[in-house]
């Protein structure tokens, strides 16, 4: 076989594998993971240690409120209120936009939300200062969406 030959079979070949399902890096080429190489469950939920969904409770924890409260006061205050944007967006309705889950990994994983999710990318064009890692942990980050669940009445 000529080289010209083996270079239109190597293409045919190539063609043919793209047409069977897989990009030329050999992942999925039906649309189940986006062009940023977040999972779905990423695209939603954000990126961070908590990878299964958070749900909440239908009413309201008062005692973790008050802890998220005061969590939220000492770690947040300084850049988001609740009610008009500041350093960084306003959090008031903020469980109607985002899942509690997309909260909490934004608390625990800013730096590569800030990097790498397309949502928070978005948001920075307002608001151009990449939140700081607080410190918080995964309790008192779950305590902090009690909070605005209240917070947002």
């Amino acid at each position: 076989m000529t080289r010209f030959g083996k270079v239109m079979l190597s293409a045919l070949l190539f063609t043919a594998l793209a047409a069977c399902g897989e990009d030329p890096d050999g992942r999925p080429a039906n649309g189940d993971e986006p062009e940023n190489g977040l999972t779905a469950f990423e695209e939603e939920h954000g990126i961070g240690p908590f990878t299964e969904e958070v749900t909440l409770d239908d009413e309201v924890d008062q005692e973790l409120a008050m802890e998220g409260q005061n969590v939220y006061e000492l770690n947040c205050e300084a850049c988001h209120m609740i009610d008009e944007s500041f350093v960084g967006p306003a959090l008031g309705g903020i469980l109607d936009r985002r899942t509690p889950t997309f909260v909490m990994n934004m608390i625990m994983n800013p730096s590569e939300m800030a990097n790498r999710h397309p949502e928070i990318q978005e948001l920075l064009r307002d608001y151009p200062v990449i939140m700081p890692y607080q410190n918080i942990s995964e309790e008192q980050a779950r305590a902090i969406v009690e909070y605005l669940r209240i917070a947002q009445e």
